[in-house]
């Protein structure tokens, strides 16, 4: 196995600040990044406040200026302190990391009048840094393996569903007829699938009685149904393994993670892994 040469000391001591949490700096890293976090979404939501935008608007713009230097030099230092910097590009925290830096800076080419709309939409994708959270979650990780094994059957499980709303909401177009509201079998199923959900909007209701009759087993039935995808994952979660003896080790390489305590090497990539 041909093993790589180790980074220089100030890359390797970035990569062990910004991609793990064994020292005491890494975790100072991950505190500050998810205040900062959480700032930048707080100053969003303010924005949107028209009242309290136009009260303070001076000190949102210069706070967003201050996180957004802040994740843009995180993005920068996450690209450099790696071997192969596209394995962090195009990962799916590289592409989120980059689409919550960039609006305030292209917010400056839409500086018209003319830009306002388009200037609003572009600022509203800070909200992706909402998912930069999940990669302090530990759970989450759990929680997208217990998924991923229930797919198949969530999947089946939301088939027979949508099996049972084109038939009943087939049904209660018969039944009803379009005096009732049921203009077409599309929006009986959509009725079908609004009371299955026990959302209910009311815009359709049954008016006779064979369908008042029909839609309350619908509602019965729904109440039933919610609880099958928890089940399922539930089920799925407790049969996940703990994940006990690995550490926060990143491969400096290719980025894997979940290396076990004390691991020397990378088990994807063989390149050696910060001591």
């Amino acid at each position: 196995m041909e093993i790589k040469p180790e980074k220089s000391n100030w890359k390797h001591k970035l990569h062990e600040i910004i991609y793990e949490a064994d020292t005491r700096e890494g975790k100072l890293f991950d505190v500050i990044l998810l205040i900062a976090i959480l700032a930048s979404i707080i100053l969003v939501m303010l924005e949107s406040v028209d009242s309290f935008d136009a009260k303070y608007h001076d000190t949102l713009i210069i706070g967003e200026w201050i996180i957004t230097i802040l994740f843009s030099l995180e993005y920068i230092f996450r690209i450099i302190s790696i071997n192969k910097p596209t394995k962090y590009i195009f990962s799916f925290f590289g592409i989120i990391d980059f689409l919550s830096t960039i609006p305030i800076y292209l917010s400056l080419i839409y500086a018209g009048s003319q830009g306002l709309v388009a200037l609003r939409a572009l600022r509203l994708l800070r909200v992706f840094r909402i998912l930069k959270l999940a990669r302090y979650i530990g759970a989450s990780n759990k929680l997208l393996l217990a998924l991923r094994a229930s797919k198949a059957k969530i999947a089946v499980f939301l088939f027979f569903v949508l099996i049972v709303c084109i038939i009943l909401g087939t049904v209660m177009y018969m039944i009803e007829g379009a005096e009732n509201g049921f203009n077409n079998i599309p929006k009986s199923i959509y009725w079908a699938i609004v009371t299955l959900t026990t959302v209910g909007f009311g815009d359709i209701a049954p008016q006779t009685p064979l369908g008042q009759l029909i839609s309350s087993v619908i509602m019965i039935l729904g109440y039933s149904i919610i609880a099958i995808p928890t089940g399922i994952v539930s089920s799925e979660m407790t049969k996940t393994p703990e994940e006990h003896n690995t550490s926060t080790q990143s491969c400096p390489n290719c980025l894997k993670e979940k290396h076990r305590e004390k691991a020397v090497f990378c088990y994807n990539c063989g390149s050696i892994l910060n001591p």
